[in-house]
């Protein structure tokens, strides 16, 4: 080997090493960043020895389609459950406390001791108090469900904000992968930013990822809307403020197309949009219908006979702002929000509570203990007994027995269908918190497989640059023996 070769070949190790080093250095400095790609310099030999001709980035785009399908899932499925969590919330603990079946069982007990002792203003005083607060877990349980709703409502203009904002970042990311890569330049920093934004639209939005020429990619909804063609497509929402059990909410639209919402216990949605416009549409909706259903019930079951002109039926101890007693047992929107116990029997409005025993409620309604006997019991031994009765919720059913309106069976007692109420929020709880323990195991094994492929192992690093070290000493000594022999040669010519 000639000493301009043997030059030639240190000052290739020396440039290999120094691209190298930079690399790994790059690579360990970035070791916790979960959206930094491994890079490694790739060498090739020719004629004029190894040389490094490009810096490739581990890219594995199965395991990161894998890892966004899973990360939507996982969104979804825990907006869908903290939606869930609040709603459980409303009626207490785990025991329920604050739950209006709760309080109706309250009401029944002090119902049956007023049956007991008829006579006893305290007796009386108590069980309308018991109606009160059965009135009252009603209202508050109502509003509790509608600012669920509105708090969905704003979470959603919230992430639709961010997905817009995430897109416009998604579009320079890929404006300059395409142009790093026309020109031949290393586009790994623009990748790595451009994965950083999918990876956060994927938690808003399912979404699909398609590469074209250029390193250009299309990304459309897990239904097929176009989400970025070229440049971002528009997303767009309105929020409302206040939530009724009569508002619709407004629907996201995606370049024009609504966003569907998502369904079940394991959700069908993904990202949390969709869970999102799930409780808020859905969820919520169906069981301020329950509670509804529970109203309705109490203003049929407590009804009186009319006196006067007029319907043949006035609602009695339990009333509301409709002042009326429907007929139809059919769902009204928003009824338990207003109903309330008649002031006629509030002793503090002065109202009398053994009304509650004789009649008369409304001031309309029929006076049943006209002569006042204090052990009349004929009315409540009535109203004690359709507590347990079963009585006919909306009958709106695909299948005999299960109502379609409010999730649960339609043909029991008030007090069952109180319960059930509770039951079939828990149980919706309950097995979508079995599903967001599947999808968040799903996630963190994606995450870990994509990881262990394209994130940066320090061992794995540190041994490459002691490779790397050595390589670079071998230059040196290469660089060292050249210097004696040019030194001999000179000491020769001297």
């Amino acid at each position: 080997m000639s000493l301009t070769s043997a030059l030639n070949t240190a000052q290739s190790i020396f440039n290999n090493t120094g691209t190298q080093s930079s690399v790994v250095s790059n690579n360990i400095s970035n070791a916790g960043n979960k959206d930094y790609v491994r890079r490694q310099a790739m060498l090739t030999t020719s004629l004029n020895g190894a040389q490094v001709v490009k810096i490739d980035r581990a890219q594995e785009d199965a395991l990161l389609r894998q890892y966004l399908k899973t990360s939507s899932q996982d969104s979804a499925q825990q907006a869908l459950l903290s939606g869930l969590e609040d709603l459980k919330s409303i009626v207490g603990g785990n025991d329920y406390e604050t739950s209006p079946s709760t309080y109706l069982g309250v009401f029944q007990q002090k119902l049956q001791a007023f049956r007991t002792t008829p006579g006893s203003t305290v007796a009386a005083q108590g069980a309308i108090t018991a109606a009160q607060d059965v009135a009252n877990s009603l209202n508050n349980a109502s509003q509790s469900v509608q600012d669920v709703r509105a708090t969905a409502d704003k979470q959603i203009a919230t992430d639709v904000d961010k997905l817009n904002t995430l897109l416009s970042d998604f579009e320079k990311a890929n404006n300059a992968v395409k142009s790093a890569t026309s020109s031949g330049a290393d586009a790994s920093g623009a990748l790595d930013e451009r994965e950083k934004a999918l990876k956060q639209i994927s938690q808003i939005v399912g979404v699909n990822a398609t590469t074209r020429d250029n390193n250009d990619m299309v990304l459309s909804t897990s239904d097929g809307t176009i989400l970025f063609e070229t440049v971002p497509r528009t997303v767009t929402f309105k929020s409302q403020d206040i939530y009724t059990a009569t508002t619709v909410g407004n629907l996201v639209y995606v370049d024009g197309v609504a966003l569907p919402r998502g369904s079940g216990s394991t959700t069908t949605g993904q990202g949390s949009l969709q869970s999102l416009l799930q409780v808020r549409d859905e969820i919520a909706p169906n069981f301020q219908k329950q509670l509804d259903e529970i109203a309705r019930g109490l203003v049929s079951l407590f009804k009186e006979q009319n006196t006067a002109a007029g319907p043949t039926y006035v609602p009695g101890l339990f009333t509301w702002s409709g002042g009326t007693v429907d007929t139809g047992a059919t769902a009204v929107a928003g009824m338990a929000a207003t109903i309330t116990v008649s002031s006629r029997v509030i002793t503090s409005q002065g109202g009398d509570p053994m009304r509650l025993r004789d009649g008369g409620i409304n001031a309309t309604g029929l006076v049943l203990n006209t002569t006042g006997l204090s052990g009349y019991t004929t009315e409540l031994d009535r109203l004690y007994t359709a507590l347990g009765a079963d009585i006919d919720f909306d009958p709106a059913a695909p299948t005999v027995g299960f109502d379609a309106t409010t999730g649960i069976d339609s043909n029991v007692s008030i007090m069952e269908f109180a319960t059930n109420s509770l039951g079939w929020l828990e149980q919706y709880r309950s097995n979508a918190t079995t599903a967001a323990e599947n999808t968040s195991a799903a996630l963190s094994r994606s995450d870990e497989a994509y990881s262990n492929e394209t994130g940066v192992n320090l061992d794995e690093e540190l041994t490459l640059l002691l490779d790397i070290e050595q390589s670079y000493k071998a230059a040196t000594k290469i660089l060292n023996a050249v210097d004696e022999m040019l030194k001999s040669l000179l000491d020769i010519a001297s």
